[in-house]
């Protein structure tokens, strides 16, 4: 199986496994191997879950101000547990392509594999919640309809972004093209670059 297809099963076990109990405090029981890709694949999709739902959440018009500024905060942290993870992702891509010999004229790609990879995570909880909508019995046909019509595309968009990750990585692997990492350097989350917090 390719990288996508194997990335998109456990996408999926994530989503299910958190779907047994549907709570944003249920604790994560990763199913992989400690210090695996695969384990690194399922936490980033767990916390992807979870943050969906927190955003479902927190647009209750009824909710308490105070539960959803704690919310939101929560949110914000778990932002930057999502691109910590998507780095460490591509951390392994780098250590995996280490050898490889880069062609002359090779060429960067626009975002990082990895990058890609969180694209395809999220894609996978459109497609999950859709389709409930699509079957929703207390939703109307019109409704139903419109959903059934939305999931087509985000499963043509599976396939899409699915076939040009794979085309990236094996590109990657032949040297045809090359991958930097730029840490993200999110300076509203740092207390040293972000004016509202050094000034306090």
């Amino acid at each position: 199986m390719n990288f996508t297809g194997s990335a998109i099963a456990i996408f999926n076990r994530s989503i299910e496994d958190y779907h047994n109990k549907n709570n944003v405090d249920t604790p994560i029981s990763n199913p992989y191997k400690e210090g695996s890709i695969e384990a690194v694949l399922y936490l980033k999709n767990w916390i992807d879950t979870v943050q969906w739902h927190l955003e479902d959440i927190i647009r209750d018009p009824q909710i308490d101000p105070s539960e959803a500024l704690l919310l939101k905060r929560r949110i914000d942290k778990s932002n930057q547990e999502r691109t910590d993870l998507v780095e460490m992702i591509d951390s392994w891509f780098l250590e995996r392509y280490n050898n490889v010999q880069i062609q002359q004229g090779a060429t960067i790609n626009t975002e990082t594999p990895a990058w890609a990879i969180d694209r395809l995570s999220i894609l996978q909880l459109k497609i999950y919640h859709m389709k409930e909508e699509a079957h929703r019995e207390s939703a109307s046909p019109e409704h139903r309809e419109k959903c059934r019509q939305k999931l087509n595309v985000l499963l043509l968009q599976e396939q899409d972004l699915s076939s040009a990750i794979d085309a990236l990585l094996e590109d990657i692997a032949a040297g045809r093209k090359y991958m930097k990492v730029y840490k993200q350097m999110k300076m509203y989350n740092d207390p040293a670059t972000n004016p509202i917090l050094y000034k306090k």
